[in-house]
């Protein structure tokens, strides 16, 4: 009898202060119109920025976990390791994994961190449900977890990429089944050579020291994009690895029940939309309330339309997602 895995748990956390878009405006440039009819985004949710002991990944993560444990009508000793995706982990070591393994009194199971930026739910659910497939675990939390606000440039020079980020953290358990649903497949790609398009480049390893003044002066700790490049891959990818997902499930668009896309740019989402034919109630969206929370977009949107009811028992539910590295996949889901 084949094991696969399901999704036995969810929760998502946003933080309680919210920027709005004409709150951006004392800071740099821009307007709310601006900002929305490029983007879709409305506002945004930020941790309170302190010089030190603020909130982290680790820390926007706890609520959420509670809420996923208690969907899944589990405790802290079922749970046999811990998967956690950020961009922007608590400290360059360890990771933030083993902080939140520390903070939440979890017994000494395994924590292991990824870095795929803006594809790192997708990259987390695959590792995991390999894991419960092979028969290695039977219960996996994946958190995606992101506090972007502390790395973002609230100034002109910054403006294009301030616009667009916020924190937040979704979190799902994965449970082993024999039952037919649960994950279907995951599609996974990279293509390194448009690393510098979407990075941060210091602090680094490969300088020393890591971080200087004149870095500082330079902006190289900020988050820096080149939006045309990312938006021009971004619609390539997205259709490909979706239509990858369906053919090796045999399935067809018409066929899925909802398609929850990574929140980077609601124009991003709308080609996406109409390259593939979905249907308008197909397709759920929050970026507006959020704007994007780099690997916490997805876990986010499915918590999200679970308690809206928009998830039912044996749904096709697609999640794709591209970002940094660039790095991007997709992966089928049965309720």
């Amino acid at each position: 009898m084949s094991i696969k895995s399901y999704i036995s748990g969810l929760g998502h956390y946003v933080p309680k202060k919210i920027m709005k878009n004409n709150d951006l405006s004392d800071f740099m440039e821009t307007s709310d119109e601006w900002i929305y009819e490029r983007s879709g985004i409305k506002e945004r949710r930020v941790v309170e920025h302190h010089e030190k002991d603020g909130d982290g990944p680790s820390d926007l993560a706890i609520p959420a976990v509670k809420d996923a444990l208690s969907m899944a009508k589990l405790d802290l000793q079922d749970i046999d390791l811990i998967i956690f995706s950020t961009a922007m982990p608590d400290y360059f070591l360890p990771g933030s994994g083993c902080l939140l393994q520390e903070k939440m009194g979890f017994p000494p199971i395994g924590a292991l961190d990824i870095r795929n930026q803006c594809a790192g739910f997708i990259y987390g659910l695959s590792t995991a449900d390999m894991y419960i497939r092979g028969g290695m675990y039977k219960n996996i939390l994946v958190v995606c977890s992101e506090v972007q606000s502390s790395t973002i440039d609230y100034s002109n020079r910054g403006r294009d990429v301030a616009v667009l980020f916020g924190d937040g953290c979704g979190a799902v358990i994965l449970s082993a089944t024999s039952d037919d649903r649960g994950v279907l497949s995951s599609h996974l790609h990279s293509q390194g050579k448009y690393a510098k398009e979407l990075w941060i480049e210091a602090p680094s390893a490969k300088m020393y020291p890591r971080l200087t003044n004149e870095m500082i002066k330079q902006g190289k700790h900020h988050l820096k994009m080149n939006g045309r490049e990312v938006f021009k891959q971004a619609v390539r990818r997205f259709p490909e690895v979706i239509k990858e997902c369906l053919e090796f499930n045999n399935l067809k668009v018409s066929d899925i029940s909802l398609f929850l896309p990574h929140q980077a740019n609601i124009r991003i989402n709308n080609i996406v939309k109409e390259k593939l034919d979905f249907k308008d109630k197909q397709i759920f969206n929050n970026i507006h309330k959020y704007g994007n929370t780099t690997s916490a977009t997805i876990p986010i949107l499915l918590s999200e339309a679970y308690q809206l009811g928009k998830i039912r028992k044996d749904d096709l539910i697609l999640v794709a997602a591209f970002g940094s590295g660039f790095a991007w996949g997709a992966s089928i889901i049965k309720w």
